[in-house]
């Protein structure tokens, strides 16, 4: 295989792979919390994270969006929210 031809299909490979996870939007770990105040029960994906300082990382869906927050501390999630822990959470 040419150098040209794997560089297509690894270019293929990506928009492939950006085409089944959808729109992941990141936004501040506030204005995160904002959005899930939206939603009654909201659902909220969290996972613990980082190579040398640990980070808190959140996903939540919204009007058909995934949104993504990443914080040094965790949030103070609504009372309601349903928190599904992870062990991962990968973003293209």
């Amino acid at each position: 295989m040419s150098t040209g031809t794997s560089a297509a299909a690894a270019a293929a490979a990506i928009a492939q792979a950006i085409k089944a996870s959808g729109v992941i939007v990141s936004v501040e770990p506030g204005d995160f919390l904002k959005i899930i105040e939206q939603v009654e029960g909201p659902l909220v994906v969290q996972a613990t994270g980082g190579f040398f300082n640990t980070n808190h990382q959140y996903l939540t869906s919204y009007k058909g969006l995934a949104f993504f927050a990443k914080s040094d501390t965790p949030l103070n999630l609504p009372r309601d929210t349903e928190l599904v822990q992870a062990k991962k959470i990968w973003i293209p």
